[in-house]
């Protein structure tokens, strides 16, 4: 297979999520600035959750309009809406506006929206897209959205955002910390430390990666050396194929499994007809079971599992998760095992242990081994198994899905953003609304 396909399928995959990951990993240096504060985190799910109806319009159009959307326009627009959005955040994201009297960032909000809809209809348009090319660059490109959770949070962490440092202030009648230490004269305040450069360069470097995925996806299209690798004359954008061919390609059954026999019967409508309707319905629950698990439930309680162990083990984990997933989807290329009671198997693994993970955050600011190096340990690597275990189950998923047809992968990219609705609609409330978890102080929390 050719080197620079893999690159440029990785890059591709790479703006897939490049923006709204960045956004959330610039949280720490954006709050103390806009008007929000720290409800912008929950505006935000409420925005991604709203986006969803982008995602919902073109699995619609796939299933009563089949080839009526054209899949390559909408990826441009897509690309390019998320380049300038990001683009403008760099000038406009401390801008704010009175609405009813009250300062909001309101340029702010609408730009993470757009962001927002360009990340959330990726998962229904990029996927399909990769139908194009030969099989074995699907697993590249899940490499690719991996890197788009990963290099955001890497750049974040040589910006130094999030760093805190415990100083000794003296103890006043204003102070908002009330714990002292044994002398009674002193006590110790969390501060977060200068940034390296500005989040305005931030966003700018998001709106470069959003560029060069959009480099990326023109030369997919038309670089010979990618065309001559099209499995089927069908699958290019060459001029001499007229708009009703590709649209009835975009909705066709991929050719059957040379290695399956002339004779076999289909054991349903779905794809390929290669399973049976239980399976299928099996194969999509655990899609948005992990889904819902990776991408909104166990991050929305992040920081509760692992600051009580200190802001190593908090940065530690979420750079090494972010790791994590870029991995599995390396480990992919070459042990792919798509045994559907393997996936189960490991679904269930990555299940227990979101499990632990779940219940350290609802015991901060006082988890277990707390005070115990051993317990940081524990921590990040639970961390980078639950995600090494479920991106596993996702790019297997996929791969079995670009399998059975064009809008098998338009399904799954649908279920992808259901499961992350649902868990998103599940710990709103909980985190946001209940309170049920406490991150404590990180210098004066004391647990027994």
């Amino acid at each position: 297979m050719s080197m620079f396909t893999h690159m440029l399928a990785i890059l591709f995959g790479m703006g897939s999520w490049v923006s709204i990951n960045g956004l959330w990993v610039e949280l720490p240096l954006i709050v103390p600035q806009i008007p929000e504060g720290w409800y912008l985190p929950s505006y935000l799910s409420v925005l991604i959750q709203m986006a969803n109806v982008g995602p919902l319009f073109v699995t619609l159009m796939h299933r009563f309009r089949p080839g009526a959307l054209n899949e390559t326009f909408v990826i441009y627009v897509i690309i390019i809406l998320g380049t300038v959005a990001s683009f403008l955040l760099g000038f406009f994201w401390k801008e704010t506006v009175l609405v009813a009297g009250v300062p909001r960032s309101l340029a702010l909000l609408v730009l993470t929206f757009f962001l927002a809809a360009v990340d959330c209809i990726s998962s229904v348009t990029f996927l399909p897209f990769m139908m194009r090319l030969q099989p074995q660059y699907l697993t590249t490109y899940f490499i690719g959205e991996g890197v788009s959770g990963l290099l955001p949070a890497l750049v974040a962490l040589i910006q130094g955002v999030g760093v805190v440092h415990c100083i000794n202030t003296t103890q006043s009648m204003n102070h908002t910390i009330n714990t002292s230490n044994s002398a009674g004269n002193y006590d110790l305040q969390a501060q977060y430390q200068p940034s390296n450069f500005s989040a305005e360069v931030f966003f700018f470097f998001l709106s470069a990666m959003m560029l060069v995925c959009l480099v990326a996806f023109l030369l997919l299209n038309h670089h010979p050396a990618v065309v001559r690798e099209h499995p089927n004359p069908r699958y290019t954008n060459g001029t001499n194929e007229n708009s009703q061919s590709r649209r009835t390609w975009a909705e066709q059954r991929p050719m059957m499994d040379p290695f399956r026999h002339q004779n076999h019967k289909s054991r349903n409508s779905f794809g390929t007809g290669s399973y049976s309707w239980m399976q299928v319905v099996y194969i999509f629950v655990i899609l948005a079971w992990v889904n819902a698990l990776s991408n909104t439930v166990l991050p929305s309680v992040q920081s509760y599992s692992c600051l009580p162990y200190g802001n190593n083990a908090y940065h530690l984990s979420a750079t090494l998760a972010a790791v994590s997933n870029p991995l599995a989807c390396f480990i992919a290329i070459f042990v792919s095992i798509r045994s559907l009671v393997f996936l189960g198997f490991l679904t269930v693994l990555g299940t227990g242990i979101g499990s632990y993970i779940m219940l350290m955050a609802a015991l901060s600011p006082c988890p277990l081994l707390a005070e115990d190096t051993s317990g940081a340990a524990v921590m990040v690597l639970a961390w980078i198994f639950f995600i090494l275990s479920l991106s596993y189950v996702k790019v297997i998923i996929g791969v079995i899905l670009r399998d059975e047809g064009h809008s098998a992968l338009v399904w799954c990219g649908a279920v992808v953003q259901l499961g992350s609705l649902l868990g998103a609609v599940t710990m709103f409330p909980l985190v946001s609304v209940y309170s049920l978890f406490s991150s404590g102080d990180p210098c004066n929390t004391s647990c027994p």
